[in-house]
């Protein structure tokens, strides 16, 4: 696993109850591996790792990583 991938993170803080951030898998196929409802206020920070190649996020939520604060829609 080379370094950046070990600490590239995110933070994502929920502003709406029920907000989903799924993670999704590296490879070839692209597919669902993890999944968390957060309730408003809530805050999860994710790490992309060797397994973990993308982070979808449903719902209102802010999102801070090294490359900048937003929000979605």
């Amino acid at each position: 696993m080379s370094q950046s991938n070990t600490n590239d993170f995110i933070v994502i803080k929920a502003k709406e109850d029920g907000v989903s951030v799924i993670g999704l898998t590296r490879g070839t196929d692209t597919r669902f591996h993890h999944s968390e409802k957060l309730d408003r206020g809530e805050v999860m920070i994710a790490q992309f790792t060797e397994h973990t190649s993308a982070i979808k996020i449903r719902g209102k939520a802010l999102i801070q990583s090294s490359h900048g604060e937003m929000e979605t829609d």
